[in-house]
């Protein structure tokens, strides 16, 4: 299942110059005027189950539904982006052990903890990442999981002014060639 929006939708709005980071982001709906901040980021991680992993495409009614759905986190400047995913058995690990690298082919053994789609949101809280979740059109036992994204601010000192600037250049090439 694809749920990718547009970038034409949605416009992330950059933090101010030379912030480090610490400002967290604000998001304008490019078809409004109305701009609302945010306090966090999430990944909305809808779990796979036996039908996703078989290659069971949605039907047309739950993807009416979720386009829906995602048109209303749009409208409302939550979605960042969402995307579903492939069956595992598409897939590849690598695993990493004593400077060794080992590809490893899918299809993986545990259903229950790969991963069908996802989502990336702006909310001021978990709390209303919960609320919004509760609105999607999942049923027939869907597991989902809703996990914060770390910030530039939440790695401390650690987190040097040249490897802040570093992560500001970095982000501002990908924003760039998104947008292109």
């Amino acid at each position: 299942m694809r749920l990718s929006i547009s970038r034409s939708l949605v416009r992330r709005v950059n933090r101010e110059p030379g912030s480090g980071g610490r400002d967290r982001p604000e998001v304008q709906l490019e078809n409004t005027k109305q701009k609302e901040t945010f306090t966090m980021r999430v990944m909305v991680i809808v779990k796979a189950n036996k039908d996703s992993e078989a290659g069971a495409l949605p039907d047309k009614k739950i993807l009416t539904e979720m386009g829906k759905f995602n048109e209303e986190l749009v409208k409302a400047g939550v979605m960042l982006a969402g995307e579903g995913l492939q069956a595992s058995s598409k897939g590849k690990r690598v695993r990493f052990s004593e400077g060794k690298r080992t590809v490893i082919d899918g299809p993986f053994a545990e259903t229950k903890e790969l991963i069908a789609g996802f989502w990336l949101w702006q909310v001021k809280s978990m709390d209303e990442a919960i609320e919004w979740l509760k609105r999607a059109p999942f049923d027939g036992g869907t597991e989902v999981e809703i996990r914060q994204i770390f910030e530039a601010e939440d790695f401390g000192a650690e987190f040097t002014p040249e490897l802040r600037e570093q992560e500001e250049r970095l982000r501002a090439q990908i924003e760039k060639k998104s947008a292109s």
